[in-house]
């Protein structure tokens, strides 16, 4: 089977997944337009899509972004560093995210000192630029982590659920139920850990924080898969 080219799909979910400022909210008919032409993605879902973009469009300014901020910064479940889901506060971040980083300088993205590499619009991005079949099995490896945030977007009745449904559809994924953890209170993940109590790292990390994500090229996605599937996810 050929598999579609969704490269401007995955860019325009990279952009719907940003902070929705007045820049990006200008160029909302833009990303419709190249979306509806690309002809990535079945009617239903570009209908779904359609209707998030005009009601982002019709929203005052203040409140889109500060409820994209209550949304995607102030929970774990619904966090969009993608490896918030899978090392959570672990000291393991620091090296992989490096490996990242690495990736995609290789692949000629480089990124300035703000962006983390395992953003998902910064993922989108990257992925965006990988041949059909490439892009298709790294969606597809971090499907299930695309799922657990969709469900938790779905949760709290987000119309952002519907960038996620589309995203699993481009990795040749169905969203299906999961259990979604409520998000511990924003005051107890900033407590201090107790003194001399084993090796706790809460209060380290606050949940704004970029958590890493390997991507495996070449033939290694099993390799990336297992290494995934043994660290676990926290949805």
């Amino acid at each position: 089977m050929t598999l579609p080219n969704a490269s401007i799909s995955l860019r325009v979910f990279a952009r719907l997944l940003s902070y929705p400022d007045l820049e990006l909210r200008s160029t909302l008919n833009d990303m419709r337009v190249a979306l509806q032409s690309e002809h990535a993605l079945p009617g239903d879902r570009l209908a779904e899509l359609d209707a998030f973009m005009r009601n982002l469009e019709r929203a005052e300014s203040l409140q889109a972004e500060a409820e994209y901020v209550e949304l995607f910064d102030r929970g774990r479940a619904t966090s969009l560093h993608l490896f918030e889901h899978v090392h959570g506060d672990s000291r393991d971040r620091g090296p992989a995210m490096i490996d990242l980083a690495q990736t995609y300088e290789k692949a000629g993205l480089y990124l300035t000192p703000e962006e983390m590499p395992d953003y998902l619009p910064v993922v989108l991005e990257f992925v965006s630029t990988q041949p059909p079949k490439e892009a298709r099995a790294f969606l597809g490896e971090m499907s299930h982590i695309f799922n657990a945030i969709f469900n938790a977007l779905q949760k709290r009745d987000s119309p952002y659920a519907s960038v996620l449904g589309a995203l699993l559809e481009l990795a040749g994924e169905k969203a299906h139920a999961v259990k979604v953890t409520p998000d511990e209170p924003l005051d107890a993940s900033w407590e201090e850990p107790v003194v001399f109590d084993g090796c706790s790292t809460k209060g380290q990390g606050g949940t704004n924080q970029a958590q890493p994500i390997n991507f495996i090229r070449n033939g290694k996605a099993a390799e990336f898969a297992k290494a995934v599937d043994n660290a676990g996810v926290s949805s």
